[in-house]
């Protein structure tokens, strides 16, 4: 211990928990128990991230086919509509994900205990009912304990987590606000994102956001019963639920679109029409296995919800401002400069959230790990997942460089809109290491309940990544607007780097 304590003085332990990025590295491949539970989680929970935006990016394909003006208005659109989301769904699916973790490892601790104790229990009245049996052969209650032990069984078969149900609550609220919101103030938003009355984009663009709003309610439950699910480990079922709604998506759009010619309002009717399925799904999944109807309004910890979700809101009101304000400043370039940005933006978030799978998996593991005290399990999670979103990085920066030259026709035949697009492709490409850094250090962070360091560190970068925006894209147009993004993503990952690094917070442990 005093040769710890003289690292410490001596301001060593800054080496050694910086070291901890490295722990292990040769393990990285290694199938042991600790990387296919990260597999095991992140793996599904990636495929689902990413299973929404890529019919986002089928929607937007079959939206090129109509024309540029088209692909320009749904770009905006969707922007906006998933900005605003993230507003809601990021702190509600973050918060929920820690909670229920926790609750889920302290509540399994505790049922393993109670059920040695009913096991010890029974086994007693076994014996009692054997010691009678002798007594009197005639004894007929032995049915009856059998009956009542299998009822007691029955009742404890649905988990009681009170996070679900807050969950659900906030979910349900937040939905309804939402799709409010969008439907009432469509016009205004769409100007401030840089869609002008007199613009060819403001009608496709306002009809295509009404309706899609329709669905926010559906989204935001939808995604609340996601973050329930993660806290359980459990990403294959939300996987199975969001593959199922987004096929139907994809079926949908061509019918509607081209058959009903709709236009764009087809390709937003059957994108609601998938995000309820989703609801539905989930919500019969999740009511087998937890008991949503809380023993009273107390157990629903409304404070603690909205203490830390107050938290994680103000974080995510920083990110959406900065990616907003980059769709924004395209926009305002002209309709060849935002369809052009709305493809490279979809790809370069659709790649990246298959990192976040990583960061949903650490996030879980960590959040359980924390909950016991067990600071061994946490370090040797965070240098893996982290690790891993390295080498996931690079080796989405080679096949983005290598491919997206030639799947660009794949959304758009314009001449102008391809130029573009391949100007953006090293720029989707290069960051993806940073984009899966930043994406992971989130969740090892969130894992860690470290939501405050979060919310202010995310302020901080976002100051500073308006600053380069608006300087930047005065300057050099589309290419300034992907430099500032760039900055803003190398920024969002230094931060998380920086807690673990120097050993704070939550991290402290790691000075020992």
């Amino acid at each position: 211990m005093a040769e710890k304590e003289s690292l410490y003085s001596s301001g060593d332990w800054r080496r050694i928990s910086t070291c901890t990025f490295f722990k292990d590295a040769r393990l990285v491949f290694k199938s042991d128990s600790l990387g296919r539970e990260i597999l095991s989680i992140a793996l599904p929970a990636a495929m689902a991230l990413t299973a929404d935006p890529i019919a986002s990016l089928v929607d937007t394909a079959f939206i090129g086919q109509i024309g540029p003006v088209e692909l320009a208005a749904v770009g905006v659109s969707i922007a906006l509509f998933n900005q605003v989301s993230r507003i809601a769904i990021f702190p509600l699916v973050s918060v929920t994900t820690s909670f229920v973790a926790e609750e889920d490892a302290l509540g399994g601790a505790h049922s393993q205990e109670e059920s040695r104790e009913l096991e010890a229990g029974l086994k007693m009245d076994n014996d009692a009912i054997k010691l009678l049996q002798k007594k009197d052969e005639s004894f007929h209650n032995s049915d009856s304990a059998g009956v009542n032990f299998n009822i007691v069984k029955e009742e404890c078969t649905k988990r009681h987590i009170p996070s679900a149900s807050s969950a659900l609550f906030f979910g349900g609220i937040l939905g309804i606000i939402q799709a409010v919101l969008l439907i009432s103030a469509a016009k205004p938003l769409l100007n401030f994102m840089g869609v002008t009355s007199d613009s060819p984009m403001l009608h496709p663009a306002q009809r295509y956001l009404t309706l899609r709003s329709l669905g926010a309610p559906a989204v935001l439950l939808s995604l609340a019963m996601q973050g329930v699910f993660r806290g359980f480990k459990d990403t294959t079922t939300p996987l199975y639920a969001t593959v199922a709604g987004d096929v139907t998506n994809i079926a949908l759009d061509p019918l509607f679109m081209f058959v009903f010619r709709m236009g764009v309002s087809g390709a937003a009717v059957a994108h609601v029409i998938s995000q309820y399925l989703i609801s539905v799904i989930l919500l019969w999944k999740l009511m087998e296995q937890v008991d949503l109807i809380p023993p009273s309004i107390k157990h629903l910890q409304f404070d603690r919800f909205v203490k830390n979700g107050f938290l994680l809101l103000m974080r995510v009101i920083a990110v959406t401002f900065c990616v907003t304000l980059a769709a924004s400043l395209a926009a305002r370039q002209g309709a060849t400069s935002m369809a052009a940005f709305q493809v490279c933006l979809q790809i370069w978030l659709t790649v990246s959230l298959l990192a976040d799978g990583l960061a949903v998996a650490g996030q879980a593991i960590l959040a359980g790990a924390f909950a016991n005290n067990d600071y061994e399990k946490a370090t040797e999670t965070a240098s893996r997942v982290l690790q891993m979103g390295v080498v996931l990085g690079l080796a989405l920066a080679f096949i983005l460089g290598a491919g997206l030259h030639f799947g660009a026709k794949l959304f758009t035949k314009d001449v102008d809109v391809l130029h573009l697009i391949r100007v953006g492709v090293p720029f989707v490409a290069l960051t993806q290491p940073l984009n899966a850094l930043a994406f992971v250090f989130d969740g090892v962070n969130f894992g860690a309940s470290d939501f405050a360091y979060s919310a202010f560190s995310m302020g901080v970068v976002a100051i500073i990544s308006i600053i380069c925006l608006l300087i930047l894209s005065s300057a050099g147009g589309f290419i300034g607007i992907w430099v500032a993004l760039t900055i803003y993503m190398s920024l969002r990952a230094f931060a998380g780097f920086l807690r673990i690094g120097t050993g704070s917070g939550p991290w402290e442990f790691l000075r020992c």
